[in-house]
């Protein structure tokens, strides 16, 4: 045994004696091991016990992918244009470093100009923003109001 494995045989059995392997999970129980040779049998355990987050295992490309579908909803969330303006510009650097990282990719994130995702920004506000009413249109004397508006109100005191 050389001196690094002597180093760190020791200091696992520092932290025996203090107790901190007592407490981990599935302590004390069997390991499902395969029947086979299965190299990354741990991870497919730690997969079907959901103690993995499984987009963490998906390629940058199609979470950014993903990323650009949500953009809306990421859009109606941020309170002013500026912080649209650096949103849109880190998503476009991210997507630019995953390009540069796979050139030969076949599937590309789409990058997100600033001017654009502002201008997608305004449009999501004027969605949500409460149309206003306009005063109500008096309607002439002597005819019937048409049955649209008599069902949704309107104090014209006629034809009812």
């Amino acid at each position: 045994m050389n001196r690094e494995e002597a180093r760190v045989q020791g200091e696992i059995e520092q932290a025996i004696a203090r107790g901190d392997f007592d407490d981990l999970p599935g302590a004390g129980k069997p390991l499902k091991l395969p029947s086979t040779h299965d190299p990354d049998w741990w991870i497919k355990q730690r997969l079907d016990e959901e103690d993995v987050d499984r987009d963490a295992l998906l390629p940058v490309v199609v979470l950014l992918r993903r990323e650009h579908e949500q953009r809306d909803e990421t859009l109606r969330e941020l309170p002013d244009e500026q912080s649209v303006r650096e949103y849109a510009d880190d998503f476009t650097r991210r997507v630019r470093e995953d390009r540069a990282a796979s050139p030969m990719a076949r599937m590309l994130a789409p990058e997100m100009p600033a001017d654009a995702a502002v201008e997608r920004w305004r449009e999501l506000r004027a969605e949500r923003e409460e149309p206003v009413d306009p005063a109500p249109v008096a309607e002439p004397t002597g005819r019937r109001r048409p049955w649209w508006r008599r069902l949704l109100g309107g104090s014209s005191g006629e034809g009812a």
